[in-house]
């Protein structure tokens, strides 16, 4: 195991040396990066939203909209066929997914078939695995009368094609704005995920991302007064239309459309020569400018109207014929208005309504304030751990801070060579890291002074340390890496960060320790020649401990039980404070411009917008207030209206550096998401301790992982701390972190089984506990150290999830021990030994073996 040939060496140095170069470029700013010759690497971490600012938004297409404006068309081409056939009907009416129109001459229905057959002609060939689509069907069974319904699969293409339409008109239109960097991708059958780093004014995004855009000139009936029709009915073809004003002026509309914004090829922001008030000019192509010259020369003197979303923009005289193709759209337009208008133009119409669903948008100074608690509370974490591993190890805890430093660089290294995002969460994994990448080491040196002390040589102690501690290396981690990859399947934003980041770092964890601390330690013992192993400044548990663990397993049991039982009821009887990923709702945070912010004036403020349950706190810092407002009944718009509401309040007082919110849809999702991810975590884990050991094993670790899951959501109860997607984080966490705890002793008692075949079963548990006790003891005070640094320090935003997790080491390590272990008797592991007391210690504290 310590003999490595020159090759080995060489790859090894190599990959440790890629490592320093391509984690470099994140120490050094981009300005700096740019004055670089082109052949060193620049490509430094993509940082989250979270961490830099900016906003993330997701869209929910509206299948209803589709049908909606398919069954329009449709009755209007259906109108339209029969006319030019000259073909006599009625009751042309459409309703829900069908059109209907019954044929008044019964010789002319064959004809009329015929004139309406494209209408069930398949469509879409080659984009699905039949070739072609059926988009409507056609009932005849009544006599006279033709039923156009449309099919499943007919619905289906026409989301999925305007879902494609959508996402290329979104793209567009978030690329007129001028941004860095945006990311626009499809999401689901019917969602459109956004996401603008370092934006400074979301509201406008959500502006032209939530407008439709349909842009039509009609003209305006003046065949009688608008009140009249207000008062009793509209012409027939003709519709009331209210302009943008306030408060709104009526029109009376021709539904007839002259030319719709389809014909625009050009639309630019400018200002009128004679009012110098901005206008929004525009150009169409050939046919639209041949439609719209011809409609304003038989209509002189009249006059038309520009519409764009069913709203009268402006409704001028034709004073004579326009046949330039071009023209001007005025109104009560701001330049920033007339330039955003200008944007939905140019980028054209989207086929139907988006609705925002799930809003996410950081201040870039509270990112900034993230990226700083994120480092001091990294470097505090890691010379807390270095220190700690000096004083227990000595010399060979030097090398293992070595192997350490090259961990995080590796983890740096890969996240910039892989373009994943670092997120907040991500820095907390990257910090959690640090301590549990300790624990590879502590069970190498353990198991090395364990060889020492029964008599092996330094060389042979080191080489069999190295041996057999890589069996346990591996499947303590595999359990942690089979949550964390389902954390990464099933999260969402910054959780899906920490996944990333925690997964490369229990990957970088097996190569540093089992592989350059191993290589570190043959070059010592080359070069040295040591005698005896390093000693260390303090022995934390001493050689020969034996406690008797099992002789207290009825009470760990029934203290477990009775607080399980009791962290269940108060689950049931108390309302866990679920965050509005679970519940749904907003979530600000806002600071105050000048001095402290005054909580009871922002909750009397807020109390009159009459938008529901409202919650006002302080949060951090005198002058950061955390404002919760409940979900709105009127389902995902209510919920934007909200946010309006409140930064319309605050906004001339208080910055707003936060703003969430998760409307009923997303929040009822990600709750069913949480739940199967511990399912499947769980059920993977079983699995995989099933197949490496006996089904005993397998159980037990699952009811000792399952205790502590409990334990950690009764501590969220009796804290009030907030339940969100970063709990859920550190809860999957947890799960990895116990059974990695309970898998060490596990594989400690399956040796054991094979070296004392008649030692009594509660004696040989004691001994494997005891054996492992030390690495248990030091990998937990690492692990809870680096996690110290992140709750002192982190800052806010993660201290649920920092606290959660430290509750959860805690707990974790004691289940391994009075849990796990115990339940081996419990499931008569040695049947004929199950019910036999623990044996004595011999003399010398070793246990005695037949």
């Amino acid at each position: 195991m310590l003999y490595f040939s020159r090759f080995k060496m060489i790859l090894i140095w190599l990959a440790v040396a890629a490592t320093v170069i391509l984690a470099a470029p994140n120490l050094f700013s981009a300005s700096t990066l740019a004055q670089l010759p082109d052949w060193v690497p620049k490509r430094q971490m993509t940082l989250g939203l979270d961490l830099q600012g900016g906003s993330h938004i997701l869209l929910r297409m509206d299948p209803n909209d589709l049908i909606k404006d398919r069954l329009e068309t449709t009755r209007d081409e259906i109108r339209t066929r029969l006319r030019d056939a000259k073909i006599g009907y009625t009751g042309l009416a459409g309703s829900g997914r069908a059109v209907q129109v019954r044929i008044t001459d019964p010789g002319q229905v064959e004809a009329a078939k015929t004139a309406l057959k494209t209408l069930t002609d398949p469509v879409a060939a080659g984009l699905f695995s039949g070739g072609s689509v059926q988009e409507m069907s056609l009932d005849d069974s009544e006599p006279g009368l033709l039923k156009f319904a449309f099919t499943d699969a007919g619905i289906k293409y026409r989301t999925s094609t305007a879902l494609a339409q959508s996402l290329e008109v979104v793209e567009r239109r978030v690329n007129e704005l001028g941004t860095t960097e945006p990311i626009v991708q499809r999401q689901g059958d019917d969602r459109i995920l956004v996401q603008v780093p370092g934006l400074q004014d979301p509201q406008r995004l959500k502006d032209i991302l939530g407008q439709t855009a349909k842009l039509t000139f009609q003209m305006v009936d003046q065949s009688m007064p608008v009140q009249d029709a207000l008062n009793g009915r509209p012409p027939a073809g003709s519709s009331v239309l209210y302009s943008q004003d306030d408060p709104p002026v009526p029109y009376l509309i021709e539904n007839r459309v002259i030319v719709s914004g389809e014909n625009l090829v050009d639309a630019q922001a400018t200002y009128n020569s004679q009012t110098n008030e901005p206008v929004v000019s525009f150009t169409f192509d050939s046919k639209g400018a041949a439609r719209f010259g011809q409609a304003t020369s038989q209509n002189v003197g009249k006059l038309f109207a520009i519409i764009l979303d069913n709203q009268v923009i402006s409704a001028p005289q034709i004073r004579e014929p326009i046949l330039g193709g071009s023209g001007q759209i005025s109104g009560n337009f701001t330049a920033e208005s007339a330039n955003d208008l200008a944007v939905l133009l140019r980028a054209g119409a989207l086929p139907a309504t988006l609705t925002v669903i799930e809003e996410r948008t950081v201040g870039p100074g509270l990112g900034e304030d993230s990226i700083h608690a994120g480092k001091v509370a990294g470097v505090i974490g890691s010379i807390l751990v270095v220190v700690f591993m000096f004083v227990a190890y000595g010399f060979l805890g030097f090398i293992a801070n070595i192997a350490l430093a090259v961990h995080v660089a590796m983890i740096i290294a890969l996240l910039s060579l892989l373009g994943a995002t670092l997120t907040l969460p991500g820095i907390a994994g990257i910090v959690l890291t640090i301590g549990m990448a300790v624990d590879s080491n502590v069970l190498i040196y353990e198991r090395i002074r364990e060889e020492r002390r029964n008599g092996r040589s330094v060389i042979q102690a080191i080489d069999t340390g190295f041996s057999k501690a890589l069996a346990t290396i591996v499947d303590s981690n595999v359990t942690s890496l089979i949550a964390t990859v389902v954390l990464f399947w099933l999260g969402t934003g910054p959780v899906k960060g920490f996944a990333v980041t925690f997964a490369i770092g229990i990957l970088t964890t097996v190569f540093t320790a089992f592989t350059f601390t191993r290589l570190l330690v043959s070059i010592w013992l080359r070069r040295a020649r040591p005698k005896e192993l390093p000693r260390a400044p303090v022995t934390f548990v001493p050689p020969g401990t034996r406690i008797p663990f099992m002789g207290i397993r009825r009470w760990t049991f029934a203290l477990s039980s009775v607080l399980s039982i009791l962290a269940v009821v108060l689950f049931m009887t108390v309302d866990i404070n679920y965050g509005i990923d679970f519940k749904g709702g907003s979530l600000i945070k806002v600071q105050a411009k000048d001095g402290t912010a005054d909580i009871a004036d922002i909750r009397g403020r807020l109390s009159e917008l009459n938008i529901g349950e409202v919650q006002v706190q302080q949060f951090g810092d005198p002058n950061d207030v955390l404002i919760r407002v409940g979900t709105q009944e009127g389902g995902e718009n209510a919920e934007q209206t909200v946010i309006d509401k409140v930064r319309g309040e605050l906004q001339d007082h208080y910055d707003f550096r936060r703003v969430e919110v998760v409307g009923p849809t997303v929040s009822g999702e990600l709750a069913k998401q949480g739940t199967i991810a511990m399912l499947i975590a769980l059920l993977g884990i079983l699995v995989y301790v099933w197949f490496r050991f006996e089904w005993q094993f397998a159980v037990g670790a699952i009811i000792a992982t399952v205790h502590d899951v409990v334990m950690t959501i009764g501590f969220f109860v009796i804290t009030g701390l907030e339940f969100n997607q970063s709990s859920l984080a550190a809860i999957l966490t947890i799960i990895g972190y116990s059974l990695n705890d309970t898998i060490v002793v596990y594989d400690r008692v399956r040796e054991d089984l094979r070296k004392y075949k008649r030692m009594p079963l509660p004696q040989l548990l004691n001994n494997a506990i005891n054996e492992t006790l030390s690495r248990t003891t030091l990998t937990s005070v690492t692990t809870m150290l680096a996690l110290l640094a992140l709750v002192l320090f982190g800052g806010e935003v993660i201290r649920s999830f920092t606290l959660a997790m430290l509750f959860g080491v805690v707990f974790g390590t004691y289940s391994s021990i009075f849990i796990a272990a115990p339940l081996l008797i419990l499931f008569k592991l040695r049947p004929e030994t199950a019910t036999a007391d623990v044996a004595k210690p011999v003399s010398g504290g070793k246990a005695m073996a037949t």
